[in-house]
């Protein structure tokens, strides 16, 4: 992908945030503008704006996987735990995973922090 469509898609995604956060009017609002002022590359600066609206929305959940039944009040302290140690609003989400056989997950961002019977047999095997 060329540079320039590259710079491009990181100057709408600035345009996007508010106050640090990601603003769905503004996203919204760049689309739109995107659609009456096509760039040369479409397709590559949309693709490049969309990578970087994933990773913000990602930053702002935590996406706990689990193998049973989980409480919502254990997916509300995580989410706590987790806007605590970012600094910043992070909503807690279930997701099952019957692959973990039993133990939690949880996905904030790029980082990954795992408690898990699968996990805890995987570092014996080696």
């Amino acid at each position: 992908m060329p540079k320039q469509d590259q710079q491009l898609a990181r100057q709408l995604f600035s345009l996007s945030l508010v106050g640090g956060t990601l603003s769905t009017e503004h996203v919204g609002a760049v689309l739109q503008y995107l659609e009456k002022h096509p760039p040369a590359r479409p397709i590559a600066v949309l693709r490049a704006y969309q990578r970087l609206v994933r990773a913000e929305y990602a930053k702002g959940q935590a996406v706990i996987e689990h193998a049973g039944p989980i409480a919502d009040s254990l997916v509300q302290s995580i989410a706590t735990t987790m806007a605590g140690r970012y600094g910043r609003a992070v909503a807690g989400v279930a997701k099952a995973n019957p692959s973990l056989l039993a133990g939690l997950r949880v996905r904030v961002g790029d980082d990954v922090y795992e408690s898990s019977v699968a996990q805890q047999l995987a570092g014996l095997s080696v």
